[in-house]
């Protein structure tokens, strides 16, 4: 028998480090839905025995490549991160978030701002938007925030009550909602946006040490974005302005490009920070710990047919490859398995051996079947393991680096709740013109909302981070 091993590896062509062990709070649980590899393997068995996107529905794609310009290896192992020149292909899918597939592209709405990197390690999926921060912080509050941004079960029209009675009762999305109704809610286009990993996320080095990092891809093009009324006009004659504005500008050779930069915290001021450096509706302040660049996203080719490479392209927070692992932000854990079991739904279960979702790394595992399996399904090889047929086993120096965990299992919020300091501090950092602006867009979007005491408990968040702010709200509805 050959004693030449391959490497066990996921679906999205990474190895991995055990398959006999979950990964659980210590030895006796409770076991931790950040384990993606064996929630896809029982995902995926579900699925053996034989839609458009829930949100995210609009969205336009391309293919490029990124170059690292600064050389981060002693902060991780990632190889698509090891040496300074080193190019690796990606795909990158920009989106609306609320709005069907038929919507339009200018509309006030955060973007998704998902890249897919081809490693020689499989496939790292950094699934982010164009804003640092999200509305909420637990993943168990997910379905409903969404639900708020669809449309009424009876009328079928969107609904302001629902959206605002909820950011009302969930303090923790107004650092979010500010920005959205800022400026940055509507961007000229897809190249002239940032984009955010969001997330906290545990780089680790060959040496096994780990930093916490988050990503910011800088713009090129500079930041851009719409006046409402050209927005708003814009989605009535030309509801793909930005579909068809990214086409055409890779299409004559105008490469958008981006910088990616990270702040990297070392692992233990995680314990000291003053804001809680997991939680996705705060920020790190740059002035504690700098942007350091990493390298450049070009975008050069454009898809060759839509549907194939955009529509059934699918990213997932989980898709991590050695050096880059989850941190203990509740809303990434709950990102970890929805994101890959939406596919597995929308998809099917063979979603990543699309050619889109295809790693260049070389896949070895014992998923078999499910619907529109396209490869030889496994052949007549193993299809099981452990086993003594030289199939893929795992490999131990990946295996997945631990943190220290705390406390009785229990249902537990987050320890800080200072919701107003950091949107207090935005809204002082614009200039008297965005000011007004951002004053304008909430009184606009808040006057449909039929119910006064909704609309004064939202004034009261704002009143909170800013006396001055909260007060201009009110007096632009009459309260």
């Amino acid at each position: 028998m050959s004693t030449d091993k391959k490497h066990l590896t996921t679906s999205w062509g990474a190895p991995v480090g055990d398959n006999q062990n979950s990964i659980t709070a210590g030895s006796r649980g409770p076991t931790l839905i950040q384990d993606v590899h064996l929630l896809e393997k029982l995902a995926h068995f579900n699925r053996e025995r034989v839609p458009e996107r829930v949100v995210h529905a609009k969205g336009a794609g391309a293919h490029g490549y990124f170059e690292v310009t600064n050389d981060l290896s002693a902060y991780t192992k990632a190889s698509f991160l090891s040496e300074v020149g080193k190019k690796t292909p990606l795909f990158i899918r920009f989106s609306t978030v609320a709005g069907e597939l038929g919507s339009a592209d200018t509309v006030r709405d955060p973007r998704g701002f998902a890249v897919k990197f081809y490693t020689e390690d499989g496939n790292y999926d950094l699934v982010g938007n164009n804003t640092p921060v999200f509305f909420i912080r637990d993943a168990i509050k997910f379905p409903d925030f969404i639900h708020t941004q669809k449309r009424h079960p009876q009328t079928h029209l969107k609904n302001p009550n629902a959206v605002w009675d909820f950011w009302s009762l969930s303090p923790e999305s107004l650092h979010q909602v500010t920005i959205l109704m800022s400026d940055r809610g509507i961007p000229a286009t897809f190249r002239h946006m940032h984009g955010f990993g969001s997330h906290t996320f545990k780089w680790v080095n060959a040496q096994g040490e780990a930093v916490w990092v988050k990503y910011h891809f800088k713009t090129e093009q500079g930041v851009k974005n719409l006046d409402v009324e050209l927005a708003a006009k814009l989605a009535g004659e030309n509801p793909d302005y930005h579909t068809e504005d990214l086409f055409n500008a890779i299409e004559k050779g105008d490469f958008p490009s981006w910088k990616l930069c990270v702040q990297i915290m070392p692992e233990q001021d995680a314990n000291t920070y003053r804001f809680d450096p997991f939680d996705v509706t705060k920020v790190w302040s740059q002035k504690d710990y700098p942007l350091i660049e990493v390298g450049r996203m070009v975008l050069n080719r454009n898809p060759e047919n839509y549907f194939a490479e955009v529509e059934q392209a699918t990213f997932s927070p989980g898709s991590f490859v050695p050096g880059i692992e989850a941190s203990p932000d509740k809303m990434l854990q709950g990102r970890l398995f929805a994101y890959s079991d939406a596919h597995r739904y929308r998809v099917g279960a063979n979603h990543n051996s699309l050619p889109i979702n295809r790693p260049q790394a070389e896949v070895n595992n014992y998923q078999r079947d499910g619907a529109m399996r396209a490869d030889n399904n496994g052949g007549g090889s193993v299809y099981y393991e452990p086993n003594s047929y030289d199939g893929p086993q795992e490999s131990p120096q990946h295996k997945t680096t631990p943190f220290a965990v705390t406390g009785e299992a229990a249902s537990v919020a987050y320890d800080h709740n200072d919701h107003y300091t950091q949107p207090g501090d935005l809204y002082r950092l614009m200039s008297a013109d965005e000011q007004t602006r951002l004053v304008e867009n909430i009184v606009a979007a808040m006057s449909p909302v039929e119910r006064v005491d909704i609309k004064l408990r939202q004034i009261e968040h704002w009143r909170k981070a800013d006396a001055e702010l909260g007060q201009r709200i009110a007096d632009g509805l009459g309260l």
